[in-house]
């Protein structure tokens, strides 16, 4: 028995979820789960489906879909099999472990490839744990030179998706560009108010009673990308600065591996600059 998961977006009308489905049961595919949802406002129908059946035909399931369906539709048919990721690095651990971690005992969802660090701290612990660790420096480079190096050695893997895991360094337009959709990023929620370094002792001396982490895919626009899911917990006058970075730092790794899971399910739209996610 395969397993399909079937993502479909496209406009609206009336009898999508009967086109649907029948032409599901007509290729002998069992729906075990279906989820959908109709965005109003831009009259836009998203829906996820669980199958399973003896069928290896894809191409033609999606050519009959598309023959169906609205124009600008869009189906993607996938065989469940584990995505491959690239992680990027700077000096801050705790996302990093908690992925590989969860990669060691076969809990992520998806393969670690390999770790990018522009700096050498986190080689052990990646190593330590089977992954390939290489180091690009950015000092004495210029963006364009440092990017170079880092895409050489993602494009040496079948990737899948990019995670920023406390990656510090601000990527290229033209990065982006070359892996639209892929990458994955975590920020601090408390943007705009506290920008720059330190933001969890600004959040201490400004009094903020919630703390919380977002988790989003990377667009031109910096920290401003389609949010995938968000975290908070709620502190007060008993946390001192260690204490809110502590409750900051499980926030991030919480958001970072929720989105993961969402993406590594196939639960993720992008509509935009936001998504729709099913649960």
């Amino acid at each position: 028995m395969n397993k399909l998961t079937v993502l479909i977006s496209c406009p609206d009308q009336v009898g999508l979820v009967t086109t649907i489905t029948r032409i599901l049961a007509a290729h002998q595919l069992n729906i075990i789960a279906m989820r959908e949802f109709v965005d109003e406002a831009n009259k836009a129908f998203f829906t996820r489906i669980a199958c399973t059946g003896d069928f290896d035909q894809t191409d033609q399931l999606t050519e009959k879909l598309l023959e169906s369906l609205p124009d600008r539709a869009n189906v993607d048919i996938i065989k469940k099999q584990e995505k491959q990721i690239a992680i990027l690095v700077t000096k801050e651990y705790h996302c990093l472990a908690e992925i590989l971690i969860k990669n060691q005992f076969k809990t992520l969802g998806a393969n670690v490839q390999c770790v990018i660090g522009n700096y050498e701290g986190l080689r052990d612990l990646t190593q330590k744990l089977g992954i390939p660790y290489f180091y690009v420096s950015h000092e004495n480079k210029d963006k364009p030179q440092f990017e170079s190096q880092i895409k050489q050695i993602i494009n040496e893997y079948e990737v899948d998706y990019i995670v920023l895991a406390k990656f510090m360094r601000i990527l290229s337009a033209d990065f982006v560009k070359d892996y639209a959709g892929k990458i994955v990023n975590i920020h601090h929620s408390f943007l705009p108010a506290f920008i720059g370094a330190n933001p969890y002792k600004q959040a201490f001396e400004r009094g903020v009673k919630i703390i919380g982490a977002t988790a989003h895919f990377v667009t031109d626009n910096l920290d401003e990308g389609p949010i995938i899911t968000q975290h908070t917990t709620h502190v007060d006058h008993n946390f001192g600065v260690k204490e809110i970075v502590r409750a900051g730092k499980e926030n991030e790794k919480k958001v970072l591996l929720d989105a993961l899971e969402l993406i590594f399910e196939d639960r993720v739209f992008v509509s935009g600059n936001k998504t729709v996610v099913f649960r």
